[in-house]
């Protein structure tokens, strides 16, 4: 048996809703391969649990203040790399899980998992395995098998210097304001005046998918309605 084996899984907690972060740390806790060193309310707060108590995981919400899950997790997997990072969410597009998944998360659930399943998931990213809740791993075959749809526009582009591409791809260039793609191209679709259904529809998403996006669009861009969305697009070229 390893020194690994023979003693408890050493694990911080983080979650920015204090009611699920402290039901969390006390039912992981009654477990006897499990002790749980510290928690967080945000994901700097994260970042300095794992710095000061150095645990082999730290299980870890998306949506959280000050640092998202996961900008927490890139900073983690950079700074931490021995520390294995398992989402624990109740997001499950297609989205939010490739991108912590690149950021370098090991494993990725969703909030009805049990604490036995946890447990487990956490004893399995430790040893290095990733692991996928069913509900992420049908989101990710969806994604994979969806057909692309042009978001709809004019027939025709005009040719010549002008025909220069518009919207998040164009150029391949950074998004401002910390806009991921999937944002960017929202916020190009709103600023075309399609619907929360029309985008929903164009994108494979479902609606309540595509309202997260929308209010981390407002919330990026400072935006307080569509209108002023709408203008920030063009602005910065999105449209």
């Amino acid at each position: 048996m390893s020194a690994q084996d023979a003693r408890p899984l050493r694990i911080v907690v983080a979650d920015d809703q204090a009611s699920v972060r402290e039901g969390l740390v006390l039912m992981l806790d009654l477990l006897p391969d499990i002790d749980v060193v510290g928690s967080a309310a945000n994901g700097q707060q994260a970042l300095d649990r794992v710095a000061e108590h150095h645990p082999d995981a730290i299980l870890l919400d998306l949506h959280m203040p000050v640092l998202d899950g996961t900008e927490a997790t890139r900073r983690l997997t950079a700074e931490h790399p021995e520390v294995a990072v398992v989402v624990l969410t109740t997001y499950a597009d297609d989205t939010s899980v490739l991108e912590t998944l690149r950021a370098g998360a090991r494993a990725y659930l969703t909030k009805d998992a049990d604490r036995l399943h946890i447990a487990r998931t956490l004893h399995s990213a430790v040893a290095g395995l990733s692991v996928l809740d069913p509900r992420v791993q049908a989101t990710l075959l969806a994604a994979a098998s969806a057909p692309t749809v042009p978001p709809p526009g004019p027939a025709a582009a005009p040719s010549g210097p002008a025909a220069a591409p518009r919207g998040p791809d164009a150029a391949g260039r950074p998004l401002p304001d910390g806009l991921t793609r999937r944002e960017a191209e929202i916020l190009t679709l709103m600023a075309r005046g399609m619907t929360n259904a029309e985008i929903a529809a164009a994108l494979f998403l479902s609606g309540n998918t595509v309202k997260t996006h929308i209010n981390r669009v407002f919330a990026k861009t400072g935006s307080r309605d569509r209108v002023a969305a709408t203008r920030y697009a063009r602005d910065h070229g999105l449209d």
